[in-house]
């Protein structure tokens, strides 16, 4: 699974570098990034925990009836899908309005995301679908295809971006803006993208149907089991809301350094560079906390569903430390390394690159913490308790809430920053909060011996961090005129080579300090290669 989460995150990469040639530090790309952000937004809202919290309990618990719950997954899907049809195109109707709200453009800058979200807001129904028949994979242990769907959407993504600039030009080259776009550019831009999510969604009928349990359409949902999903997915859903008000009053906020301007302003970071940091502190979570967390709340569930507590508590502090010995490595990787990573998405701009690396240096921080919450809370739901998640996110909102609208005071050069420091501390923050409930709920899951294995990774980062900020002093980095600001290629081989050396130098002083989780990691990975070298 994580191979093929990196896979997808290395063309996703592509994709945003294609993404900032062809529209970084131009007023469409705010336009563009806000807008499309939306649906996702929307989907998480009003569906998004249910699909990926909710329905891997369920479903394995169905699984245990004489038919393998093939009429129970029958009706889920049937409903789901009906949702999420009518979802989409009551969003679609709104489409005004709700771009209105959830963002400060206006006039032309408006007309044109409205216009973009046309395009993008079938992405919902999508979205939808691909989380439904991935949980219905996941229940029965089949995640191959759940990892690597996203591949093809970020290969389709990338055709549609690369004709975008061998069309239109790139940013560099072509000045686009608000008053010369076209509908045709609009096809290419937002079509594919949209195109992009429905083939991931489609490719997972095939894995669904050799699961063996000749799905169809089944209408009547009475007296089926559902009523107990939908009394944790009313929890959930509220969980959903209030928990993602905060991201609607963050993109709202982080629209505000464009407004109604029509020509976008170089010395000033917006959306797009909040999104670039975002999905690169996001990134090690995606590759190997989601990964590990998949599967181990699979095991959570089936633990759970059995009563067995001890083996809910083993499972927890498994993926904890597993995942931890990765994140810490990754927060003081990403602090380090954010200068040429910012460079990679600026369209060759300093500028841009300058904004996005400071972005993600204060976003990275909190990276390890949004793991560790991700799975403590994914326990509850384990248990089929979606109500503790629920006062949890609400003391969070209430924080992110109060923090993002104090950066909207800030001025405008620096809201995108204080968005970011917003995000940290919530990150931090959450983790804390969330183990007080769940120790009251599940008793002691082992946290000297978790908070031990962290310290000794975060002494390893550390010192592979000074070695990695030292070797990029080499690449230039205190310099304007350093070698690793001067272009992409140059911000990528800096980051190839220092982050090369820094991961060797981690995985050495967790060997030389006997951390056994560094073996749960490697070992298959290194088997695998052997079986493979043997075979030719």
């Amino acid at each position: 699974m994580a191979i093929g989460t990196l896979a997808s995150r290395i063309l996703g990469f592509i994709k945003a570098i294609v993404l900032g040639i062809a529209i970084a530090n131009t007023a469409i790309g705010s336009i563009f990034e806000g807008s499309n952000y939306i649906p996702n937004l929307i989907f998480l809202l009003l569906a998004g925990g249910v699909f990926n919290a909710v329905l891997i309990p369920q479903i394995a618990k169905a699984s245990k009836q004489p038919d393998n719950g093939a009429d129970f997954i029958s009706r889920l899907l049937t409903l789901g899908i009906v949702g999420l049809l009518a979802i989409t195109a009551i969003v679609i109707v709104l489409v005004a309005p709700i771009f209105g709200l959830f963002t400060s453009f206006s006039g032309e800058n408006l007309q044109l995301a409205i216009t973009f979200g046309l395009f993008l807001l079938p992405q919902i129904f999508f979205y939808g679908l691909f989380s439904l028949l991935g949980q219905v994979l996941n229940a029965h242990n089949a995640f191959k295809a759940y990892a690597w769907a996203p591949v093809l959407n970020n290969v389709v993504a990338i055709a549609g971006l690369l004709v975008f600039v061998a069309v239109s030009g790139s940013a560099a080259s072509t000045a686009h803006t608000v008053a010369n776009w076209t509908i045709g550019q609009t096809w290419l831009l937002a079509g594919t993208a949209t195109l992009g999510i429905a083939v991931q969604s489609a490719v997972l009928i095939i894995p669904v149907q050799r699961l063996g349990l000749k799905l169809r359409p089944k209408f009547g949902w009475r007296g089926t089991g559902l009523g107990a999903t939908a009394k944790v997915a009313g929890w959930t859903m509220g969980t959903m809301i209030i928990g993602n008000l905060s991201f609607l009053i963050i993109l709202r906020v982080a629209t505000i350094p464009l407004g109604g301007s029509t020509g976008g302003n170089a010395s000033i970071p917006d959306v797009l560079v909040l999104n670039r940091a975002t999905e690169l502190y996001i990134m090690p979570h995606s590759i190997i906390a989601l990964s590990i967390a998949t599967v181990m709340f699979t095991a959570m569930s089936h633990a759970a569903a059995r009563k067995d507590l001890s083996g809910l508590r083993t499972s927890l502090a498994g993926a904890l430390r597993t995942t931890g010995m990765a994140t810490v490595f990754a927060g003081v990787a990403l602090v380090v390394l954010s200068g040429p990573m910012g460079m990679l998405f600026s369209g060759n701009s300093q500028t841009v690159g300058r904004f996005v690396a400071i972005t993600l240096a204060i976003l990275a921080i909190g990276a390890p913490f949004y793991s560790i919450n991700f799975i403590l809370n994914r326990v509850f739901y384990a248990q089929e308790d979606a109500r503790t998640p629920f006062f949890i996110q609400c003391i969070m909102v209430g924080l992110g809430l109060t923090t993002a609208l104090l950066a909207s005071l800030l001025p405008h050069e620096w809201i995108i920053f204080g968005l970011a420091a917003s995000y940290t501390l919530s990150n931090v923050v959450a983790p804390i909060v969330s183990h007080f409930f769940l120790t009251r709920k599940l008793g002691n899951y082992g946290g000297g011996l978790i908070l031990r294995a962290h310290m000794r990774f975060l002494v390893a980062a550390l010192a592979s961090g000074i070695a990695g900020e030292l070797m990029l002093r080499l690449f230039g980095s205190a310099s304007d005129e350093g070698f690793m600001w001067s272009s992409i290629t140059a911000s990528a081989l800096t980051l190839a080579i220092v982050g090369t050396v820094m991961a060797v130098i981690y995985i050495v002083i967790l060997k030389r300090l006997r951390v056994r989780e560094i073996d749960a990691l490697l070992n298959p990975l290194l088997a695998k290669v052997r079986s493979r070298l043997r075979t030719k």
